[in-house]
């Protein structure tokens, strides 16, 4: 499921730590709420600027802290414009995170990700379902240990979904996606 998020409601312009930790009070009881494997998208649609205390506040302290106290919970960024995007990707690198941009149906990984991460990002999300680590690693001709250190750094980053399932052999193996 998907939850809307806007930050609209709390000014078009975004600033200080105060106002971002009262807007992430609000965003932590929806993720709290929210069912493991839930998306929840910060809707930046008609604000216009951010400065970097909010951003770090907010953004980094959330997405920092998604994958231990919301786990299987999901951050994504919508509508945003060239200033607030270039804002947030400096953010993100500054912290060394990394985050989802959804613009329409196309899902972006910004922030600090190695090129090798934003190769994995994106064949998930042009895959449009989920995938095994070793049909990945046949994809890119890498070996199986190498796609299994990709794919873990970026469930650890909150930004790909891992699910058990069973292989037709009746083990356990897990499937990876793009959070929609």
């Amino acid at each position: 499921m998907i939850h809307n998020f806007p930050l609209h409601k709390y000014g078009r312009q975004l600033w200080t730590r105060d106002l971002a930790r009262k807007v992430r009070a609000e965003l932590h009881k929806i993720l709290e709420k929210a069912d493991e494997g839930d998306a929840v998208v910060l809707n930046l649609k008609d604000v216009e600027v951010f400065d970097f205390s909010f951003a770090n506040e907010l953004f980094g302290k959330t997405l920092f802290s998604l994958p231990a106290e919301f786990p299987g919970r999901f951050v994504l960024f919508e509508h945003l414009t060239p200033y607030t995007r270039e804002n947030l990707i400096n953010a993100l690198e500054g912290m060394k995170l990394m985050a989802i941009s959804r613009k329409g149906g196309t899902y972006e990984l910004i922030g600090k990700a190695h090129p090798a991460d934003v190769e994995t990002f994106n064949a998930l999300s042009q895959l449009r379902q989920p995938s095994t680590a070793a049909n990945l690693a046949d994809m890119f001709r890498v070996n199986l240990t190498a796609m299994h250190e990709r794919l873990n750094k970026l469930v650890e980053a909150g930004v790909v979904r891992r699910e058990a399932s069973t292989s037709s052999a009746g083990r356990v193996q897990y499937l990876y996606a793009v959070p929609r």
